[in-house]
């Protein structure tokens, strides 16, 4: 068997987890490959809003298990709030959730350590959360992390020392005041709870689930934009992001890869700081924003909003081996009579569709197209013309094809373009 996967490919935010949502009916595993709390996934199911911060989106679906895979970073705190939230609404998460005993845990001075670096960077800030999530990754890389599978072993509190204590020598150089007792109390707290649900080694655990047929769903979190090597750095997340982050943060062989399915909004978000050659100012940005209801699901701050940006597109696909698409958030673009499309970039004296090295200290001017907007979508109506003509353009440009077009927040309200109906 093979492990398929869904990712973003712009800078976040694109609508991944409902997309997970809605195919985790066909799979037996969904599992995390890497991020952490900094990601957001929310589903709108029956009418009601979840967002997931952790857990993989497919643990709403009965007699399926969510993974929780080595290269994810987890806040206990967050892990086990997201926990409660759940089982409060009746989701038996003991019954379907797994954790990867590699997967590395963020520590209160993590995130007191992302808090001081980011307010040292003054005007240079890159937009954090602020949950941790770097410091994480690079005790990780550092070789010196604390790991979910060490809550379990009885030199757990000598690391934990040990790490908190270079953490504390590294704050001294920042000018920042932070109170620990509280929220490492609280940290403790979270660990006794979190050793009552399953751990697996992660590398065994989906291996064996490959060589007994089971079909696997592995989600990203943020988008491609933002990976480590090949976003818009130095603005960009502390991991990588794209498909070839699956075999490292799953422990799977590249040959294992099968379908990649890549999530885009109609449109372009982005939060915080860093290039965004389409961002659109004033009040067609400010409109967009309000139509798409963009803020932060996990920061709730406000998304800067601009017109899709295909060179970036293409360059996402590019280097995830991209196999289908999926666009979400169609309806929104109704609010407007036409709206725009990013074709080339004008940098340099030269127009071209590739995206340069350093986007941050280039001059980027986007060249646009004009489409008209399609109206509301009837689900026994065929599809709209306009809206037809502006997949089919995405579909030549891109050289893959649009498996499906959300037209909704709600887990109903999707076109599956292969079946050629609105899915029920």
């Amino acid at each position: 068997m093979q492990v398929d996967v869904i990712l973003g490919l712009q800078w976040g935010d694109e609508g991944k987890g409902k997309i997970v949502d809605y195919l985790a009916d066909k799979y037996d595993i969904i599992a995390r490959f890497q991020g952490g709390p900094n990601a957001g996934h929310t589903l709108v199911i029956d009418g009601k809003k979840h967002v997931l911060h952790t857990i993989p989106s497919g643990i709403f679906r009965e007699g399926k298990l969510n993974f929780i895979g080595n290269g994810v970073v987890i806040d206990p705190v967050t892990l086990l709030k997201e926990i409660d939230t759940l089982e409060k609404i009746g989701v038996p998460v003991k019954e379907r959730l797994i954790i990867s005993k590699r997967a590395n845990l963020i520590l209160p001075t993590h995130k007191i350590l992302d808090a001081a670096s980011e307010n040292n960077k003054g005007t240079s800030k890159i937009g954090s959360t602020l949950k941790g999530i770097g410091p994480t990754y690079m005790d990780k890389t550092g070789r010196n992390g604390l790991r979910a599978g060490d809550m379990h072993e009885k030199d757990f509190m000598v690391k934990y020392e040990l790490l908190k204590g270079k953490h504390l020598q590294l704050l001294q150089i920042y000018n920042f005041s932070f109170e620990l007792e509280q929220v490492e109390e609280e940290w403790f707290e979270a660990i006794e709870k979190l050793k009552e649900y399953a751990q697996e080694e992660s590398v065994y655990f989906i291996n064996n689930a490959l060589q007994k047929g089971k079909k696997i769903l592995a989600e990203g979190a943020q988008g491609s934009m933002l990976d480590i090597d090949f976003g818009t750095y130095p603005f960009v997340t502390s991991s990588n992001t794209i498909s070839a982050a699956v075999c490292t943060g799953l422990g799977i062989s590249p040959k294992h890869i099968g379908e990649v399915i890549g999530i885009s909004k109609a449109y372009c978000t982005r939060v915080g700081g860093g290039p965004f050659p389409t961002e659109l100012e004033g009040e067609l940005g400010e409109k967009l924003r309000k139509e798409g209801a963009e803020f932060g699901a996990t920061t709730g701050r406000p998304r800067r909003c601009g017109w899709i940006d295909l060179p970036a597109l293409h360059y996402a696909c590019m280097i995830n081996g991209v196999t289908k698409i999926v666009i979400t958030k169609a309806d929104v673009l109704n609010a407007f009579d036409e709206f725009g499309v990013c074709t080339h970039y004008h940098y340099d004296g030269k127009q071209s569709q590739e995206l340069p090295y350093d986007m941050v200290n280039k001059n980027i001017k986007p060249v646009n197209i004009s489409f008209k907007s399609w109206g509301n979508i009837e689900t026994d109506q065929p599809l709209p013309a306009e809206l037809k003509e502006y997949v089919e353009y995405l579909e030549k440009y891109l050289n893959i094809r649009v498996s499906m077009v959300s037209n909704g927040p709600g887990r109903e309200q999707l076109i599956d373009l292969e079946a050629g109906k609105i899915l029920a």
